[in-house]
């Protein structure tokens, strides 16, 4: 059995790896809103979205197998998702404004931030550019430093910082013109 899983998931684990289609639907729907949140950071529109829910979904299912129960199984399933996600902005080639300086901006509205729902902050980050959106996501939500984001994109570490500090002069601007 898994050790760190709940029961629940640990037999849903255990009847899709024996090809029980009742359970890869049970799995589909237990998780399936959560992950579209994930695919809808990245990518910023519904149909999109949806395209990386299937192709993640695909990939669940094909590599259930290697999932060795070491953490939580919800966050194996966001890294899939985030990294079906990345894979497709990489594939549309983001255009990455390169900054002549490395900027450094502090995010300075925590408090305007507290006050506005998931849904308001979901919207504000999917008005990003791609370029900005992605490197937002991977930094804050996903938790990859610099130098990974610049390795899988494909793109300087200053960039990385570049982009993560304009997305977030952005956000602020956006949260201030909301109070």
């Amino acid at each position: 059995m898994l050790s760190n899983q709940s029961i629940e998931d640990a037999d849903l684990i255990r009847d899709c790896l024996a090809g029980e289609r009742r359970a890869q639907k049970q799995l589909y729907d237990k998780y399936a809103a959560k992950m579209y949140a994930v695919c809808i950071r990245y990518m910023g529109n519904g149909d999109d979205a949806s395209d990386i829910l299937q192709d993640g979904f695909i990939k669940v299912y094909k590599n259930l197998d290697k999932f060795r129960g070491e953490g939580s199984f919800e966050g194996w399933l966001r890294r899939i998702f985030a990294n079906t996600a990345i894979e497709q902005l990489r594939k549309k080639k983001l255009n990455f404004s390169t900054a002549d300086k490395e900027e450094q901006i502090e995010f300075k509205a925590p408090g305007a931030v507290d006050n506005l729902s998931e849904k308001d902050l979901l919207k504000i980050v999917s008005e990003l550019s791609p370029g900005y959106r992605t490197v937002f996501n991977m930094y804050v939500i996903e938790g990859y430093g610099h130098k990974e984001i610049a390795e899988i994109m494909n793109i300087s570490e200053g960039t990385s910082k570049s982009q993560l500090a304009r997305a977030r002069m952005i956000l602020q601007e956006k949260v201030k013109a909301l109070k």
